[in-house]
Formats: C-alpha cells, sequence, structure tokens
C-alpha cells in the first residue's frame, strides 16, 4: 500500500487499468458468438460480423450490436420450436389418453382470461425491461465517451513527460546562447518593472510626437520667415563687405600716411565728443 501511495498520478492510473479492466469488455468478451451453437451450412446466416470478432475478441460497438441481433432471431426461432414442440406433444398425449381428456367451455373460458392476464403482465414486464434496456444502452453510450475520453488523456498523459523534457533542454539551450547581461540596468528588470518602464517611455514618445507635430505645423511660417530676413540680409552682406572694404582701405592709408591718420583718427573722436559734450549742455536730441 505504501509503494502505492508514491506512484504518480499516470502511473496510479495505468496500474489501475491493467489491474481491475472494465466489466463490459469482460462482458462483451464472454459473449463470443463460438460459444453459441451455430447453424449448419444449409445456407444459414453465420453472422460474418461475429466470426470476424471471434479471433481479437473484438468489443466494437457496431459488432456487438449485430451480433445482439443474430442472438435475438436466434432465440426467437428457439421459442417458436419450443412451443410448436410442447402443443405437439401436448395434443398427441391428449388423444392418446384412456380414456381422453375432454375440456369444457367454462374451463376453456378460465384459460383463456389466465392467458390474458398472463399477456398482460408479461407485456408490462416487457415494457420495463425496454425502459431498462434504454437506460443501460444511453448509460453505456455515456460511459463509453468516458472511456474514450480516459484513453485520449492517458495517451496525452504518456507523451507530456517527453514534452516536458524536450521544453526544458530548449530553455537551457536558449539560455546557453542568449547574450551576457547587459551592463544597462533597465534591461535586467523584472516584468511589472519593465512594463512600467515601457508605459513611461510610451508616454514620452507621445510628448516628443505631439511636440514634432507641433513643429511640423509651425514650420511652414518659420521657412517664411527666414527667407524674409534671408532677403533683408542680402543688402547688409553687401553694405558689410563695403564697409569692410572702406575699412581696409583706411587702414592701408593710415598705415602709408605714418602717423597722420592715427591722429586724424584721434582728432575725430575729440570732435564727436565735444559735440556730444555741446548737445548735452544745450539739450538737444541726438
Amino acid at each position: 500500500m505504501a509503494s502505492s501511495v508514491n506512484l504518480s498520478p499516470l502511473e496510479a492510473l495505468q496500474t489501475l487499468r491493467h489491474s481491475e479492466p472494465l466489466k463490459l469488455i469482460t462482458l462483451a468478451e464472454t459473449l463470443s458468438p463460438k460459444d453459441i451453437p451455430q447453424p449448419d451450412q444449409s445456407g444459414k446466416r453465420t453472422s460474418a460480423v461475429s466470426e470476424d470478432s471471434e479471433p481479437n475478441g473484438d468489443t466494437n460497438p457496431s459488432a456487438l450490436e449485430a451480433d445482439l441481433l443474430h442472438y435475438k432471431e436466434l432465440f426467437s426461432k428457439l421459442r417458436f420450436s419450443y412451443v410448436e414442440q410442447v402443443t405437439k406433444e401436448k395434443f398427441l398425449r391428449s388423444i392418446t389418453d384412456n380414456p381422453p381428456r375432454i375440456v369444457e367451455s367454462p374451463e376453456n373460458d378460465a384459460k383463456e382470461k389466465e392467458i390474458l392476464a398472463l399477456k398482460a403482465s408479461l407485456k408490462e414486464r416487457k415494457l420495463e425491461v425496454a425502459d431498462l434496456l434504454a437506460q443501460l444502452e444511453e448509460k453505456g453510450r455515456q460511459l463509453s465517451i468516458r472511456y474514450d475520453g480516459v484513453q485520449l488523456r492517458t495517451a496525452q498523459l504518456e507523451e507530456l513527460p517527453q514534452q516536458i523534457q524536450v521544453l526544458e533542454e530548449t530553455i537551457e539551450r536558449l539560455r546557453q546562447e542568449q547574450a551576457p547581461p547587459s551592463e544597462n540596468p533597465e534591461l535586467a528588470l523584472p516584468l511589472a518593472e519593465t512594463a512600467v518602464l515601457l508605459e513611461k517611455r510610451e508616454a514620452e514618445l507621445a510628448a516628443l510626437n505631439a511636440q514634432i507635430a507641433k513643429l511640423q505645423a509651425a514650420m511652414p511660417g518659420r521657412t517664411r520667415e527666414l527667407e524674409k530676413l534671408e532677403r533683408e540680409l542680402k543688402p547688409l552682406e553687401t553694405q558689410k563687405q563695403g564697409t569692410v572694404a572702406a575699412a581696409k582701405e583706411a587702414r592701408r592709408r593710415r598705415d602709408e600716411g605714418g602717423g597722420i591718420g592715427d591722429k586724424l583718427e584721434e582728432r575725430g573722436r575729440w570732435l564727436r565728443a565735444s559735440e556730444q559734450a555741446l548737445k548735452d549742455m544745450l539739450e538737444l536730441e541726438g
């Protein structure tokens, strides 16, 4: 008993199947047609389906149903032969008795009433038996479906350990083949924290997309403004180039004229400062 407790569910199921076979299958095997006397070779039915089911003990429902129908036919013929033989025997005894037995009309009436009562009772019993047989057939179909389901699940359970082993080997191989862990701690987060981080990154991405869309919407106006500034910048560039050229020319002249340019520039600064001082004194606008 202790050894059976340590068995796995699959082993326990297999042990139960081998130790306690189904009674219906055992009963079907005991009703093999080879145990029933078959008619002679004069053209009578020999139940080909039954003969096919004899060697292997086939329990196919269609074969069992055909055998049952064959047995019913045989029993019906046997009952008819028995009734015929008994009737002949009673008739011969009645006419060979000395003196012969004479049956009166009241006795026939009483016997007829008794037979009618027996027939009614027999009919009632037949209905009960038919109802019981229908219940048994329905229960048999349900048990057959459940048995097939158990057989299928048992086969799946027998294949399950091998499938689990293959999956475990695949997982181990994938673990060995995967890249080494990254230095980024975000890549080693658990599933829940990864989901939270993913939601955060998606929110940031949505905000960036909205900002990009806003900038793209403002881009045409900025482009027109840039074109306007470029148009305004061209004269300034030209003026700048002229100013730079004039400054270079002035520097060149200053360098060629010795210290005269410096004196002139100093005098110009003095004059501008004097002018500004006079304006401030006279409160004139610049």
